[in-house]
C-alpha cells in the first residue's frame, strides 16, 4: 500500500461486557498505555481533565524501529457508548492537519451478550515523519507503509485484548 491510498488498519473483537463498561475503558486515554506496545505515556493538555470534543492530550511513544517521539492529539468525536475518535497532530501544533485518525467503534451484540468493539487508525495525508521517511526511500514506499501498518495492527490487537480482559474481569 502507498501513502496516497489512505493506508489504514482496523481490528475487531467481541467483549462479554456491556457497552457502558467498554466505553469507560476506551474513552479513558490511559487504557491504551496499559496495553499498547508503542504508547508509553499520555497526559491531558490545556487544563483538560477528561475526554471531550476539542480536548487535547500528549502522547509519548516508542518502538525499536523509530525510537521515541511525542505527539499531540485532539478529540474530534465522542458519542457515548458508540464512537470515540481523535486526530494525531505532530509536535505541539494543536490546530494542524492530522497525521493519523484513531477510532473506537462500539456496538451492542444483538443477543445482548456483550459489545462488538472495533479499533483502527487511518494514516492521513498531512506531512509527518512517515512521509519524510518514504520521501527519503521512495523505492521502498510500499514496504515502509506495510511495515508501519503491521506494527500498528500488532498494537491495536494488543490493546483490544487488554480492553477485553479488563472489561470482562
Amino acid at each position: 500500500m502507498r501513502l496516497a491510498d489512505g493506508p489504514h488498519v482496523e481490528c475487531e473483537i467481541e467483549v462479554s461486557a456491556d457497552p457502558k463498561r467498554v466505553w469507560e475503558l476506551v474513552s479513558d486515554i490511559s487504557t491504551s498505555v496499559r496495553y499498547s506496545p508503542e504508547l508509553q505515556e499520555v497526559e491531558w493538555l490545556d487544563g483538560a481533565e477528561g475526554p471531550a470534543v476539542g480536548a487535547c492530550f500528549s502522547g509519548r511513544n516508542r518502538n525499536d524501529t523509530v525510537g521515541e517521539w511525542s505527539t499531540v492529539s485532539r478529540i474530534v468525536e465522542m458519542e457515548e457508548q458508540s464512537s470515540f475518535r481523535w486526530e494525531v497532530v505532530y509536535g505541539e501544533r494543536r490546530n494542524g492537519e492530522p497525521l493519523a485518525t484513531w477510532t473506537y467503534l462500539l456496538e451492542p451484540i444483538a443477543d445482548g451478550s456483550g459489545t462488538r468493539l472495533r479499533h483502527g487508525v487511518r494514516i492521513e495525508p498531512a506531512r509527518g515523519p512517515l512521509h519524510d521517511f518514504v520521501e527519503k526511500y521512495p523505492e521502498r514506499e510500499e514496504q515502509i507503509v506495510d511495515g508501519r501498518l503491521a506494527l500498528l495492527r500488532t498494537g491495536i490487537e494488543a490493546t483490544l485484548a487488554g480492553v477485553k480482559a479488563e472489561a470482562e474481569a
